[in-house]
């Protein structure tokens, strides 16, 4: 069976760990096939707060600067900022290096377009071809540009998110926020986002030398500081970012952390409230935005897995709401992209406007449970392990727009390839825990009965 390895070229970019596969060669190559894919022109390049950020946007330097690109050097910035300011100053594209939710040993290079965009599978798959053929149109030493620096991202982008929303009847409020930014790009701007919205802002983890090496990214058990950092301070919600800031997990007054795909079914449920509309999701994420969207009688589509995928989707359909079930909501019309910002402002818009508690707007809307497992496959596997997924269910309900997903009125199975990695992932979603693991278990016994 094969192993995981520590170097992964996907669409979403290529990451691996530092002293080990990501190589500051490798950085210097991969940063010149993009520049010479993006063409000889500004690059804005963006760095998390890893004590490898430095070495690897170095190196990525390097590499755009020897195929006459003109660097821009953004600073620590968050990733929505960053793609924000690519597509408002007109830049050939973007660089952003972070390792996400990977742990510290990781870092990664994430490719923007000139849109402000993650790139589409075909201009991923473009990008590694010119990085294979390694051929790139090298400049000469007099020909070479210089590294400019323009760190306005955050500024730019704090300025969209604001100018969305109702900041006069947030003010009013006087709202108190905890935040746990994870000692990631977003602990600066947070709060000054927040402070513009005329809350009282009380913070944990809030530094850069805070960046957890074991969770980066929040979850449940990560998250107890923050929920005791909201009980104690009687503050109104919680937020907790990743260590990029594009996703959300939001905390109800109670201290209780309300999930990922909560944040998505908020921020659906507000901006429908302002606009009905068409809703994109991923596959993945949970059927309360379904229930949301039942509510103002609007369609949800599905999208594969991806933020590049639901934003295709998102334009295809029309719709300027979706994201992920991964706490990565997307507003189009503010930010094209998976925005941390965006979602906390239109969480607290819709506390002011309801005059309700983040509690009772999650009270809306069904509770549901999610199982998720993943399977060790080879590649030449999964094709006919999906099959055998599909012939467990026959007569039943199937979506295959990404790997094979069963559905019923009030539960659904979802079994798909990862991109990244040699695995099968399950996930099963119902109204009861032991209803969804039931489900995920009737799969497992099928392909590892061994287990």
């Amino acid at each position: 069976m094969p192993q995981p390895l520590s170097l992964k070229i996907g669409s979403s970019g290529v990451r691996g760990i530092i002293g080990e596969s990501l190589s500051p060669q490798l950085v210097t190559s991969f940063a010149a096939a993009f520049g010479t894919y993006c063409g000889a022109g500004p690059i804005l390049v963006g760095t998390d707060t890893r004590p490898s950020g430095e070495m690897v946007k170095q190196a990525a330097i390097a590499g755009l600067l020897s195929v006459g690109c003109i660097p821009v050097d953004a600073g620590v910035v968050p990733v929505p900022a960053l793609m924000f300011h690519v597509r408002e100053a007109g830049a050939f594209g973007g660089l952003f290096v972070g390792g996400s939710h990977g742990s510290l040993e990781w870092s990664a290079l994430r490719f923007i377009g000139s849109q402000g965009l993650s790139l589409r599978a075909n201009q991923a798959a473009e990008l590694t071809d010119l990085y294979h053929q390694g051929f790139y149109p090298r400049v000469r030493a007099r020909d070479m540009a210089e590294v400019r620096a323009d760190t306005t991202s955050s500024e730019r982008h704090l300025r969209a998110v604001t100018g969305a929303v109702d900041v006069e009847g947030i003010r009013a409020k006087k709202l108190t926020v905890a935040v746990d930014p994870r000692g990631g790009t977003a602990s600066d701007p947070t709060l000054r986002l927040l402070e513009a919205l005329g809350c009282e802002v009380v913070a944990v983890d809030a530094g850069a030398e805070a960046l957890c090496a074991a969770k980066p990214e929040p979850d449940d058990a990560s998250l107890a500081g923050l929920g005791d950092l909201v009980r104690g301070s009687g503050a109104d919600v919680g937020f907790a970012q990743d260590a990029d800031a594009d996703r959300l997990v939001v905390v109800d007054e109670n201290g209780a952390p309300l999930g990922p795909d909560v944040t998505v079914v908020l921020v659906v449920q507000r901006w429908l409230e302002r606009q009905a509309g068409s809703v994109v999701v991923s596959v993945s994420t949970s059927r309360m935005v379904d229930d949301v969207a039942a509510r103002f009688a609007c369609p949800v589509h599905r999208s594969p897995v991806g933020e590049a995928h639901v934003i295709e989707a998102m334009k295809q359909h029309g719709a300027e709401v979706g994201g992920e079930g991964d706490g990565g909501a997307i507003v189009l019309p503010v930010n094209p992209c998976r925005d941390s910002f965006v979602s906390m402002a239109l969480v607290l818009e819709s506390m002011a406007v309801s005059g309700q508690s983040v509690s009772a707007l999650r009270a809306q809307v069904p509770r549901y449970s999610m199982v998720r497992e993943r399977l060790l496959c080879a590649a030449r596997d999964v094709a006919p392990s999906l099959r055998l997924i599909k012939s467990l269910f026959p007569g039943e309900r199937f979506d295959l727009t990404d790997g094979v997903k069963v559905t019923w009125s009030d539960r659904w199975l979802l079994a798909r390839s990862s991109a990244t990695e040699p695995w099968i992932r399950l996930e099963a979603e119902a109204p009861t825990e032991d209803e969804a693991r039931s489900l995920v278990n009737r799969v497992l016994e099928v392909l590892s009965p061994g287990a």
